[in-house]
């Protein structure tokens, strides 16, 4: 069932395939706009590089998120390059609850599903900006074999298909104009009529535009 309230956080969904520099876009925002919180998803795959658990991802054995989709506790789930991720219902009710304004990193199985719990979720596909820029950017980061590299590549070929769905599309061919567009989102949901009216209620009230 489709939730339609106008609670005081946003929800903001973005996804990307592999080597797109999502990661990094979400990260640089979330460093400049305090007011943004992430949401920690669950997963099964092993912690690359310096993450850490709690951080980047809850990390959890396939019986333990096995478990956790028994008893519901995702909002959405899904297996990606053979390894499972969810999100929260709990973690995301919460922070919107309290007003914050909370960013998902997901694939698009899982963002098209958000959007069907939450009606004013605004969903956010990163483009690369060529065929061949994304093998290199997978290339160059050295974290994958390239069997591995192959299948996110086939993969990503119907995950970009998916960028129809979504409700913005941004193209990350230079790294700071990707955050600047990224950033225009996040500061265009806030102008809303909706959300100017929670946020800035005495004037409204004052200028006769409350319920």
């Amino acid at each position: 069932m489709t939730n339609t309230l106008n609670y005081p956080g946003n929800l903001y969904v973005v996804a990307a395939p592999s080597g797109t520099g999502k990661s990094s876009l979400v990260k640089a925002l979330m460093e400049l706009d305090s007011r943004v919180s992430p949401s920690v998803s669950h997963t099964t795959r092993a912690p690359r590089g310096q993450e850490k658990d709690g951080r980047e991802y809850h990390f959890v054995d396939e019986a333990t998120f096995a478990a956790m989709v028994a008893r519901d506790e995702f909002l959405e789930w899904a297996t990606v390059h053979s390894n499972s991720y969810g999100t929260s219902r709990k973690a995301i009710d919460e922070q919107i609850a309290q007003g914050h304004d909370v960013v998902l990193e997901i694939d698009y199985q899982g963002a098209l599903q958000i959007k069907d719990l939450y009606a004013n979720a605004v969903l956010i596909f990163i483009l690369p900006p060529s065929w061949d820029e994304l093998r290199a950017r997978l290339e160059r980061r050295a974290e994958d074999s390239k069997e591995v590299i192959e299948l996110r590549l086939s993969n990503a070929r119907i995950e970009i298909d998916q960028a129809q769905h979504f409700d913005y599309v941004i193209i990350n061919e230079l790294f700071e104009r990707a955050l600047f567009d990224l950033k225009a989102i996040v500061h265009s949901q806030r102008l809303k009529f909706a959300a100017q009216r929670r946020l800035r209620a005495e004037t409204f009230v004052g200028l006769g535009l409350a319920d």
